[in-house]
């Protein structure tokens, strides 16, 4: 195929035409002479051996369309137009070989082993680049001719890669473009300026070459169109299955080591599920997200998938079914949270919810039942807020879609807030109470429970909205007040204060904010704080 990987023929043409470049740029002496002359019947010999390749080919194309019944006809006009224009173009090749021998005085005897004017420069460089610079010589309609056979080769198969050009400028070509000497060179310039006639021949063999080269891609391109070429195994790899990637310590490693054989002039089609599979390097691509299903106690479930390769050898069509057996294991989630027992109800717990058997695949989507669902801006964060409707909460844990698990927790409600009235900062000793005539300034306060405030301390904020202070003497009020807020300014108790008397707080309103910083009413009963002054 086109841009498929070169045959040994073809990676010793290559070599030669480094060796033959290589060559060109030493000074002519008798031995470079002789070099160039090997190389030139090297190739020559080459050339020899892929056009009887080429014909093989072919005849494969013809027989595989007649036992098909000729519904491939096309394919094999396509074949006969390309081997015409070949044809063509190696006919001119050849002529101009001939001219190239003849202008430099032949042959030097019948057996014609070597040649008269091996070493002229002078005649060469007239005919193929022009005289004295004028760039009208035949190498010009040289390039033209060989670059629009390529272009006719890929308009044939319809294979745009057969269309590249052949005879390059030298700032085309990735091996002169960069020299100083030689980048500015065109074609002519580059391949037949001040060069012997032997090493003239040598390059138009590889010309020769190149063209039959193409048409050995077009060829083979045509024929596995048609199933005309022969299952040859010619890539050969070593490789290996085991029974898991992963294997803990203290138990065994076992795997099967083989080598698997492919055909690099085959192209079969790999088939999942009715549909055409990508393919890498000749091999089926298979990539499907794994569900999970009705696991086992060891949290496995086995499953299977069937594929097909579909292979056409001579006109036949050959199916081969391949079962692919696998365990899906069931992810592990992990939570991480302040109150990953239990989640109280009404609140935002924060949870980090990961499931690091998905790696970097892990796209995480929530849901649950009897609760509100926050994504955060972090992968795998999420914020639950129970409602209170059901008793436990079920997270359901999804990546991209699949359902990977759930978990399921506890509710707690909230823990009612402790009340406490403070002076300076400080809160008041009920039990042994203070001097008379008591404070002038005392605030009341709601604290969060100590364990609730360190889980959740945005939903834990409190403040006394409401309450009423008493100055009492037995059982009787002697002054009495209502503060909206957490501060009372006591200055009236304190000029009617004696010691016996006693300071009565009861707490009516309180709110809180949560972590949205929504306010709500807490249900707090009736909260009374006694302080007796002394």
């Amino acid at each position: 195929m086109a841009g498929g990987k070169e045959t040994p023929r073809q990676k010793m043409i290559g070599m030669m035409y480094l060796v033959l470049t290589a060559l060109l740029a030493l000074q002519v002496s008798s031995a470079i002479i002789e070099k160039f002359k090997f190389l030139d019947d090297s190739l020559q010999f080459a050339n020899a051996n892929t056009t009887a390749n080429n014909v093989l080919v072919e005849k494969k194309i013809d027989k595989a369309v007649k036992d098909g019944g000729g519904k491939d006809a096309p394919v094999l006009k396509k074949a006969n137009d390309v081997r015409i224009e070949t044809e063509k173009v190696l006919g001119e090749l050849r002529a101009l070989r001939t001219e190239l021998i003849d202008i430099t005085g032949g042959w030097e005897d019948e057996t014609k082993t070597s040649y008269k004017g091996a070493k002229e420069e002078t005649k060469i460089e007239v005919l193929m680049v022009g005289a004295e610079g004028s760039k009208n010589g035949k190498a010009y309609k040289l390039q033209t001719r060989i670059n629009d056979y390529a272009k006719k080769i890929a308009d044939i198969t319809g294979d745009k890669e057969l269309g590249k050009r052949i005879c390059l400028d030298a700032k085309e070509s990735p091996m002169f473009k960069d020299s100083k000497e030689q980048g500015k060179k065109d074609f002519a310039e580059l391949n037949f300026a001040q060069t012997p006639m032997v090493a003239a021949l040598a390059v138009i063999s590889t010309i020769q070459a190149d063209v039959l080269k193409r048409q050995a891609q077009a060829l083979e391109d045509l024929a596995a169109q048609v199933g005309a070429t022969d299952l040859k195994f010619d890539v050969v790899t070593a490789t290996y299955t085991a029974k898991s990637s992963v294997v803990a310590a203290g138990t065994y490693y076992e795997a099967d080591i083989f080598l698997s054989a492919s055909s690099a002039s085959l192209v079969p089609t790999f088939k999942m599920g009715g549909s055409t599979l990508p393919v890498d390097n000749g091999r089926g691509k298979i990539k499907f997200k794994a569900s999970g299903g009705s696991y086992d106690k060891e949290g496995n479930v086995k499953k299977s998938v069937a594929a097909e390769i579909h292979l056409q050898v001579k006109g036949k069509d050959s199916i081969f079914p391949v079962k692919l057996d696998y365990i899906v294991a069931r992810p592990v989630i992990q939570v991480q949270s302040a109150t990953v027992s239990a989640l109280y109800v009404n609140c935002g717990n924060e949870l980090q919810i990961n499931v690091p058997a998905l790696g970097s695949s892990y796209n995480p989507s929530f849901t649950a039942s009897g609760a509100q669902v926050i994504r955060g801006g972090q992968k795998g964060q999420v914020t639950i807020v129970p409602n209170g409707s059901v008793p436990r909460v079920t997270i359901n844990v999804s990546s991209d879609g699949t359902a990977i698990g759930s978990e399921t927790f506890n509710l707690r409600t909230i823990p009612r807030p402790d009340i406490v009235a403070k002076t300076g900062g400080k809160p008041v000793d009920e039990k042994s109470g203070m001097a008379a005539p008591g404070p002038r300034q005392i605030n009341v306060v709601a604290e969060a429970e100590p364990g609730f405030k360190s889980a959740l301390p945005k939903d834990a904020r409190y403040r006394v909205t409401e309450w009423n202070c008493m100055l009492v003497r037995g059982k009787r009020p002697v002054a009495q007040m209502k503060f909206n807020g957490e501060a009372g300014n006591l200055s009236t108790f304190a000029a009617q204060a004696v010691p016996g008397d006693r300071i009565l707080i009861e707490v009516t309103k309180v709110q809180r904010t949560n972590f949205q910083n929504k306010v709500e009413e807490v249900k707090i009963g009736t909260v009374i704080k006694n302080i007796p002054l002394h």
